[in-house]
């Protein structure tokens, strides 16, 4: 897989013994950029149901799957998981039982998930009042692999601050707009040839959204300015009053610091041209 971040280190064996845990940091990644409740919190005409937050939803429903991410709240099946087990299934998509997680949960991104982030993402999780949604497992007419790579030990982000590298941190493992918005080929993303060169559908009651070209090509951001970009972003309406349409997670990236917001931009002015993909 195409690699975004190269101040990712690995080293020894991750817990929550040597991970710097925040539950105010995990908070922040679930209800803001990394929008977990954008697939796991149920979703009503009227928007996301809150009394049931993380509590499942039925992500996708296509020839090649039924995809649910499942209730990950203390009233889910993941109570009864470890905090590493939780981790690992986050980072490396394994169960406690060994079985992998299928798509659409990223998590090709997902591995390059620092341990500080996870374990306060898993430690946020457990503070989420419990759901009694009963989710499905997801069903799968594709074959899944055996797992997303080898195990991991540690993995540590580049430093919190506006940097291209930490931009791509965020695009990438934390809220993995990279994986939207790059088209999808036999084998998954096409991150090696088309990064963030849109065109990758969504179907939902909205009708089909395609998402847009996040490159330097004058298909992509060039005719926005930074400012426009946030509103895109945070509030989902273009530069000319225009609605953009879901899936994306506009009220989890409002929740994002300034400084953030601009370490993503960054990130996405650098990346090389590229025309739409089709």
């Amino acid at each position: 897989m195409y690699k975004l971040i190269s101040a990712i280190a690995v080293s020894t064996i991750a817990t929550f013994a040597n991970a710097e845990v925040s539950v105010q940091r995990g908070e922040y990644l679930v209800r803001g950029p990394a929008g977990c409740g954008n697939c796991h919190t149920p979703q009503t005409p009227a928007g996301p149901d809150m009394s049931n937050e993380l509590g499942g939803f039925m992500v996708d429903k296509n020839p090649a799957f039924e995809a649910w991410a499942v209730n990950i709240t203390p009233g889910g099946r993941v109570a009864d998981w470890s905090d590493e087990e939780l981790a690992r299934a986050i980072r490396e998509g394994i169960r406690p039982d060994g079985s992998v997680i299928g798509p659409p949960m990223p998590i090709g991104l997902y591995r390059d998930l620092s341990d500080d982030d996870l374990y306060s993402i898993v430690a946020f999780l457990r503070t989420i009042p419990a759901s009694s949604i009963e989710t499905p497992f997801s069903t799968y007419n594709i074959p899944l692999p055996p797992a997303y790579g080898p195990p991991l030990t540690s993995v540590t982000a580049p430093s919190q601050a506006v940097t291209v590298e930490y931009g791509a941190y965020l695009a990438g493992p934390v809220a993995h707009c990279i994986e939207c918005h790059t088209p999808m080929g036999e084998k998954g993303p096409m991150f090696d040839t088309h990064l963030g060169a849109g065109g990758f559908e969504f179907h939902g009651p909205w009708g089909t959204s395609v998402s847009p070209n996040l490159t330097t090509h004058a298909d992509g951001l060039t005719a926005y300015s930074d400012e426009e970009l946030k509103q895109m972003i945070t509030e989902g309406v273009r530069p000319d009053g225009s609605r953009m349409l879901p899936p994306m997670g506009y009220h989890h990236y409002a929740a994002m610091t300034e400084g953030d917001l601009d370490a993503v931009i960054l990130y996405l002015r650098q990346l090389p041209p590229l025309p739409n993909h089709r």
